[in-house]
């Protein structure tokens, strides 16, 4: 496993490995073939490589779109979101929003919510504070830990898994909607 700063091997091993596909022919509901690509894998090697895979998915999403973040503690959910910011040209912090529940980043043209759900306790609380509203045309909304809250969230248009391998991270991004399948065929091409 990699530490974060601990970069031994040469740079191009920072770089996700290539895009493979795992499902090329998604279906609806009925049954029915869908175009689009709905999932693929990647290998992370180090921090650097998680990091440049969340700028990669900066140049894919699009304002509107949600994306919900998996993986146990440490397996680089707000890793991801660092890198997907700073290649949307944010310059601040990026920091997990544990404790805040929700972090905002105004960017000139949208905003990116950067939702932690690790300690959400009370279904209540998402009703209450309002946060659906969040999720509109006009923002990315982006979930860690989404299944302390999924009944109560969007549908996600991207759903990302990251685990520990013996190779560093495993990724694997699913197109749960249209949007989210255009979305990975830009991160293909």
């Amino acid at each position: 496993m990699s530490h974060a700063g601990d970069d031994s091997r040469p740079p191009a091993a920072n770089k996700p490995d290539p895009v493979r596909a795992a499902d090329a022919s998604p279906t609806d509901q009925q049954g029915d073939p869908q175009p689009g690509l709905s999932r693929i894998e990647l290998t992370l090697a180090d921090e650097a490589a998680t990091r440049s895979l969340g700028a990669r998915l900066a140049a894919a999403l699009r304002p509107g779109m949600s994306v919900w973040l998996s993986g146990s503690l440490g397996a680089g959910k707000t890793t991801l979101v660092r890198g997907l910011l700073q290649a949307l040209d944010y310059h601040g912090r990026v920091k997990s929003p544990t404790y805040t529940l929700v972090e905002l980043y105004s960017l000139s043209s949208f905003n990116v919510y950067h939702f932690d759900l690790y300690r959400f306790a009370d279904p209540m609380e998402w009703e209450e504070a309002g946060l659906r509203e969040y999720f509109n045309a006009y923002s990315i909304c982006l979930v860690e830990w989404p299944e302390r809250a999924a009944e109560w969230l969007p549908e996600p248009d991207l759903a990302i898994r990251l685990a520990f391998t013996a190779e560093g991270r495993a990724a694997e991004l699913t197109g749960r909607t249209e949007a989210g399948r255009r979305c990975l065929e830009r991160l293909a091409a």
